[in-house]
């Protein structure tokens, strides 16, 4: 374990975060990590617990408790302790394939379930797993390691986002010959084009790419499988296909009005943004801005947040986020004990600097769209919005949403962003492939299982689940790869 006392005598400490005010200024990450020495104070605080939570990825009350990836935490808590940076580094990589990735986006559930989070504050586990990656990479550890020898099988990763990295990294270390093709420009899929490079630099994953292509890896851009790539021509030139496309519908919003102008999905407005940036540092105006605009996005989730993070960085006049549900409550509920995931309200990123800037929470709750309202020329001006009840059905028992007389108001509106979260696979790829889907468009497999209904074709990531969270995509594309491995082989090592 760290250190017996460590979780007593040293309280939980994080890496600075630059303020509000000056990190808008720009598009960079914002968080300045702890000294090396300070990192290793947090390591003694775990406690190597007899049941680690951390690291169980169970899912207990519909939710995930520890790691999803089942990281060996308590031992690299241990080992960054003790000054063992390398061997910490060698038992992360043994489970997480992208450590730079998630130690910079995920949620952190692995926290969440720290037996230290019961009666104080959770082990810094995110950061410890950031400042392990980055020593790799600091230190030379991080350095291409092509397999020694071939199977000759050939396997096509259609889709390049973490699940399709993962399945990709871990299928060329077993020394079959792996192509991924992606429709975009650049290769990262959700990672380079739906996080901002404020939440994850698009360097980090362009250095990764670099390490994968040195150790064999093949990459074919602006390659769209099932429209301008033929899938049939896969299926014959490939021995197995892994489709990792990612949940790539978005859910609408159909009301009257929608038809009108600076309505946009939230997923394309943070593409345009991000491509226009790495493209030209935004001189190409190839993007939507949101300079003087009073902006309304439309989802309080993690694509809301970036999207008022976004807007805020481009000179909004104003942000306004609406949310569904109510409010969750600031600290845990009697009916929400720990490990469970934590159904407390958090305040992120985005919403921080629309308090510091316009001087309030942008988020409205319990309120939605009923209508938006065009000018002369089209443009959406305003929205009407309603407030909303949620009252229990007596006959099915589930709760259900009810407006509230009289609470309609109009609301200037100048740029819509629509971030209601998305409804799954997209057709052209599924019916490409012939593949079965369920009846939320989620590509069809026995449980547990990432073979699909069509021949040699198997699936990982959103595409299969539906949209969740990274570490859950890497999970599934390592998943896959192992049974991609046993198909071929007739046996898998992979772990």
């Amino acid at each position: 374990m760290g250190k017996p006392t460590g979780f007593l005598e040293y309280e939980r400490e994080t890496g600075r975060v630059i303020p509000p005010e000056e990190r808008i200024q720009n598009f960079k990450e914002f968080h300045i990590p702890l000294s090396r020495k300070m990192q290793q104070k947090q390591g003694a605080r775990c406690m190597e617990c007899g049941v680690p939570f951390c690291q169980s990825g169970m899912i207990i009350g519909g939710m995930a408790s520890g790691c999803p990836l089942n990281n060996l935490i308590p031992e690299w808590n241990d080992l960054i302790y003790t000054g063992n940076w390398e061997q910490a580094w060698r038992r992360l990589l043994k489970t997480n394939s992208f450590p730079e990735f998630t130690s910079r986006v995920c949620p952190s559930p692995c926290e969440a379930a720290c037996t230290c989070n019961l009666n104080g504050n959770p082990v810094s586990i995110k950061e410890n797993e950031y400042g392990i990656i980055e020593y790799g990479y600091a230190n030379g550890l991080m350095k291409p390691e092509p397999p020694k020898a071939r199977t000759g099988k050939r396997v096509a990763i259609v889709g390049s986002g973490p699940s399709g990295l993962a399945a990709a990294d871990q299928l060329n270390k077993r020394g079959h010959q792996v192509t991924v093709f992606e429709r975009n420009d650049r290769v990262g899929g959700l990672l380079m084009y739906g996080i901002p490079n404020m939440k994850l630099d698009k360097s980090i994953i362009e250095r990764r790419i670099q390490l994968m292509k040195d150790e064999g890896v093949e990459f074919i851009t602006n390659a769209d499988v099932g429209a301008n790539y033929k899938a049939s021509r896969l299926l014959k030139e490939y021995d197995s296909v892994v489709l990792a496309c990612g949940a790539s519908n978005p859910r609408d919003i159909n009301v009257p009005g929608r038809e009108s102008k600076g309505i946009y999905f939230a997923v394309d407005f943070l593409k345009m943004t991000t491509k226009s940036l790495l493209d030209s540092n935004f001189e190409d105006n190839h993007y939507v801005s949101a300079k003087g605009k009073n902006v309304l996005v439309i989802g309080g989730g993690d694509t809301g947040n970036d999207c008022v993070g976004t807007s805020i960085r481009m000179g909004a006049q104003n942000v306004t986020q609406l949310e569904m549900m109510p409010k969750a409550p600031d600290t845990r509920a009697d009916s929400n004990p720990w490990p469970e995931w934590p159904k407390i309200c958090k305040t992120d990123y985005g919403q921080e600097e629309a308090i510091a800037v316009y001087g309030h929470d942008p988020r409205i709750y319990e309120t939605t769209v009923k209508a938006f309202i065009p000018n002369e020329n089209g443009d959406v001006c305003a929205a009407e919005i309603v407030k909303l009840s949620w009252q229990k059905d007596p006959e099915s028992g589930r709760m259900v949403m009810h407006e509230i007389e009289g609470s309609n108001e109009i609301i200037p509106v100048d740029l819509v962003l629509i971030a209601a979260g998305f409804l799954g696979s997209q057709s052209y790829v599924t019916e490409a492939f012939g593949v079965e889907v369920d009846g939320r468009t989620n590509v069809k497999t026995e449980p547990g299982h990432y073979h699909t209904s069509a021949d040699k074709v198997y699936v990982a990531g959103d595409m299969h689940r539906g949209q969740s969270l990274v570490v859950w995509a890497i999970r599934e594309g390592r998943e896959a790869a192992q049974c991609v491995d046993i198909n071929l082989m007739g046996y898998t090592n992979l772990d």
